[in-house]
């Protein structure tokens, strides 16, 4: 009877460890450039985007919080010229966990951007590579930070 207690519980660890594991992993990083094609010579826009399952958040630009992992979006392209990410306000809201409240993103967060391609770009594709990092949490726990990486292209006209 013993033995079964045992291995009940760790069962029970088991599920839960990997329920925790699969949250901290549910958002989702796509984005993308104009409508998938951009003039040479002229700009369009472009974002990257995180969608956030309810019942998580990940923390804003600006959480307010020493401890909170600020989310960050960094862009890179080869022979193109791009504005800075915008960050959109998060909203403030108040967790158990902290003394004060922190500012997140929740649902779909979208980070929009300028992407001007020269006229004298070679090639007949832009590539740019989004890194995206962010600390997703519920309303007790936050998870370690993630570091997303994703590439956005567009066909050159």
């Amino acid at each position: 009877m013993k033995l079964s207690f045992v291995f009940g519980n760790l069962m029970l660890a088991a599920v839960i460890l990997l329920a925790s594991q699969s949250s901290a992993s549910a958002q989702t990083v796509h984005g993308s450039i104009g409508n998938g094609t951009v003039a040479r010579g002229s700009a369009a826009r472009a974002s990257v985007v995180i969608d956030i399952p309810a019942g998580l958040h990940v923390n804003s630009s600006r959480p307010n919080s020493e401890y909170a992992i600020a989310t960050s979006v960094r862009i890179n392209g080869t022979g193109i010229k791009t504005s800075p990410v915008r960050y959109p306000a998060g909203h403030n809201r108040k967790f158990t966990f902290s003394e004060t409240a922190i500012n997140v993103y929740e649902g779909r967060t979208t980070f929009p951007f300028t992407v001007t391609v020269p006229r004298s770009f070679k090639g007949d594709t832009v590539r740019i590579r989004a890194m995206v990092r962010y600390q997703a949490c519920t309303n007790e726990v936050c998870y370690p930070p993630k570091s997303k990486e994703i590439t956005l292209t567009a066909k050159v006209l």
